[in-house]
Formats: structure tokens, sequence, C-alpha cells
């Protein structure tokens, strides 16, 4: 994750005197500000959402074409390429 140091791109929200009371609850019960710990939230959910994208529509001729390269074997170099992929930290890790 990124350090504070790092932040220079404002974020301004409005919110009801209880949102603000419940977060800086929970802020203050793990010791954090009221920003880090809504950014931290924020980001938590924005990756939980990107990563939960699973759904594709596709045309009759798209799942075809979809299905069809799904069902290659892959060559040597592409095997490769997915072994260091996957041996990769994911963005949201660093």
């Amino acid at each position: 994750m990124h350090t504070a140091s790092h932040r220079n791109s404002p974020i301004n929200l409005r919110a009801l005197p209880s949102q603000r009371a419940l977060i800086d609850r929970a802020a203050m019960l793990l010791g954090k500000s009221r920003s880090d710990f809504m950014l931290e939230a924020a980001c938590r959910e924005a990756t939980d959402v990107l990563l939960d994208q699973r759904l594709f529509l596709l045309d009759e001729d798209q799942f075809q074409a979809f299905d069809k390269a799904l069902s290659q074997p892959l060559d040597v170099g592409s095997q490769q390429r997915i072994g260091k992929l996957l041996q990769s930290v994911s963005p949201w890790e660093r």
C-alpha cells in the first residue's frame, strides 16, 4: 500500500454527522486517523469490486471466439508469461 508521504491527490466528500461519528469511532478503535481509515476502507472495497468482475456479456460470435481461445493449448512462451504473472506481486499488495 502507498505511504502517506506520496499522497497529493485530494478526495473531498460530504457526510451526515452520524456517518462521520461512525467513521471516527471505528478509526479511533483501530488507532488510525479518519483519513487513513477512510482511504484504506475505500481502497479495500474498490479492490473487491474490481476483483468480483466475473460477468462477461458476449454475443454468440464473441462467445465462440472466447471459448475457442480458452480451448487452445498454450505455447511455451505463453506458459512462461503466465508463470511469471502468477509469481508477481499484485498491484493492491504493493
